[in-house]
């Protein structure tokens, strides 16, 4: 139910279905993450029109974008790039000998406090929503899993469904390495972690979070200048009264 099936899109999810603490769920076809929409063309995009998506998020830097490409334009359909990491870093080049779940939650910790305007800026993009919308990175996991922990826990959804999402990527890992593979075919591939996410990346970077801020909301509050009205409006765009629905 949570994984939408692409040809060429390997990391897309409905972030429907999590139970929020006031006994409230996010909404299936609501809010969906992914990895790169520029591979969209083909049945893949016929797929994705029909989810009725209204707005993309795009997380990558402007020149991943100019290298890449963007999701297709579409007539009603909003795009934003807010390219939320500064210090751009080779995944595939990490030291095999650092610590690599420690070394990704310190990088997420550099996202989370160099791209505040960028992720307040996507915040306030998701809570104004008025229909299905998407964000994505290139892999759909790091920047893409830091907003989605973020939304999620603003919305009341607890720490370990959120480290489970996060941790569904590695359903897609065997793909996005054969993506790097084809697409470097004259690069070794040093970093043995690449395209994983485990748990405890995620815990890692929640728990850096409180320890500074006392929690996720005190991070959002102190560092991105949320207050209580935009958490109003993420929760009343994103959760449903009726824990029963389904993605039907």
């Amino acid at each position: 139910m949570r994984h939408v099936a692409f040809q060429r899109l390997h990391n897309f999810r409905d972030l429907g279905g999590y139970l929020a603490g006031d006994g409230r769920m996010v909404r299936w076809k609501r809010l969906y993450r992914s990895d790169s929409l520029a591979k969209l063309d083909g049945d893949d995009w016929d797929r994705f029109l029909g989810l009725g998506v209204r707005t993309v998020i795009d997380l990558r830097y402007p020149w991943e974008i100019a290298a890449k490409g963007r999701v297709p334009e579409r007539q009603g359909m909003a795009y934003v790039n807010l390219s939320v990491e500064h210090r751009p870093y080779d995944q595939a080049e990490i030291d095999p000998d650092v610590d690599p779940w420690r070394y990704l939650a310190d990088r997420y910790a550099e996202v989370a406090a160099d791209g505040a305007g960028e992720l307040r800026q996507a915040l306030e993009v998701i809570a104004a929503g008025d229909g299905p919308l998407v964000f994505h990175c290139a892999s759909g996991k790091d920047r893409t899993g830091i907003l989605a922990a973020l939304v999620l826990s603003l919305a009341g959804v607890p720490e370990d469904q959120i480290v489970e999402d996060f941790a569904l990527t590695g359903l897609a890992t065997d793909r996005l390495v054969a993506d790097w593979r084809a697409a470097h075919p004259s690069r070794v591939l040093r970093w043995p972690g690449y395209g994983r996410a485990p748990a405890e990346v995620m815990r890692l970077f929640l728990a850096d979070l409180t320890s500074r801020h006392g929690s996720v909301r005190g991070y959002a509050a102190d560092v991105l200048g949320v207050d209580d009205d935009l958490v109003l409006r993420l929760r009343a765009a994103l959760l449903t009264d009726d824990p029963t629905a389904t993605p039907g």
